[in-house]
């Protein structure tokens, strides 16, 4: 035998895919959802945007060059959460809410965990939730054209008709990036055909979630319900742009499908019987948190290792 071998630890298989690549093809596919935030809550959704995106870099920036570490902020996955969370941001927030928000989910959350890869739970929603407690009236305060009032999904809840046509088109009371279903789709569509996130996840979870309320909801199988339920509220950019975060969701295929049925039963769980008519949040990091169980139990086998005798 002439042949050279190699021998060499694993991983034996690459991809010229990188991690910067991925975060720069979700920032892209969030732009749809965040353009027309701006376009429908104007030059307040616009700063808080920029603002919390950009202090989400810093910090990175700034935490890294005291620790001495390598400078990750080429990575995108500094902006990704920026942006994330200042889609989950009401558009009338003050200003120094979303950067205060920023700084926990980059320093808190992120860094203090080790950085990119190491976070237990997606550091946007873990900063929206921080914000949600702490600062509870200004994070659930929404106007929409001059007019203030509940979301959508919360008048759903009170047992008030919504109209699910403007629902889907975005134009009603919420955050500035979950309120355009269209929008969220467009982006998520491209991340698809990106080969960036697959149906397993966002679909699982969607299905659950819609059973879940067709059979507790009170209504049974009725589409404008169902729909109303699909398009309020923070489901769809949950589903389709946190819920399928490498870091904190499950690499088997078979845990990815617990885990989305998990987020679908704690979503119906929290809407229809919790306190608030949201639950998205609190479902990912819940969910998050038990993907080390998840992966444990869905795990494959090694060859020859407690297999089936």
């Amino acid at each position: 035998m002439n042949e050279n071998y190699n021998i060499s630890s694993s991983p034996h298989i690459r991809d010229k895919v990188t991690s910067s690549n991925i975060m720069l093809m979700v920032t892209i596919a969030l732009l749809p959802a965040t353009i027309f935030g701006v376009y429908n809550f104007g030059l307040s959704a616009l700063i808080n945007i920029v603002l919390t995106t950009a202090t989400a870099v810093l910090s990175e920036y700034v935490y890294e060059k005291l620790m001495h570490k390598p400078v990750t902020i080429r990575d995108f996955s500094a902006v990704v959460t920026g942006l994330l969370l200042a889609l989950n941001l009401p558009p009338t927030l003050p200003y120094w809410m979303g950067p205060l928000g920023a700084v926990f989910a980059i320093i808190v959350v992120k860094q203090l965990f080790g950085g990119l890869g190491q976070n237990f739970m997606n550091p946007a929603l873990g900063a929206r939730c921080f914000l949600l407690i702490s600062f509870t009236g200004k994070m659930t305060y929404f106007v929409y054209d001059g007019v203030t009032g509940a979301t959508p999904l919360a008048e759903l809840k009170a047992g008030q008709s919504v109209n699910t046509m403007d629902m889907l088109l975005g134009t009603i009371r919420g955050t500035i990036g979950e309120t355009s279903v269209i929008a969220i789709m467009i982006g998520a569509i491209f991340l698809l055909l990106m080969g960036i996130i697959d149906l397993r996840i966002p679909g699982t979870y969607l299905l659950t979630f819609v059973i879940f309320i067709t059979i507790f909801g009170g209504h049974g199988f009725d589409p404008q319900y169902i729909t109303a339920h699909l398009c309020g509220g923070g489901i769809m950019l949950g589903a389709w742009f946190m819920a399928t975060d490498y870091v904190t969701s499950p690499i088997t295929k078979k845990g990815q499908i617990v885990y989305g049925i998990c987020l679908g039963l704690l979503t119906g769980l929290f809407r229809l019987f919790g306190g608030s008519a949201e639950g998205v949040s609190y479902a990912i990091i819940f969910s998050n948190l038990l993907v080390p169980l998840i992966e444990r139990v869905t795990l494959p086998k090694p060859f020859g290792k407690g297999g089936e005798k």
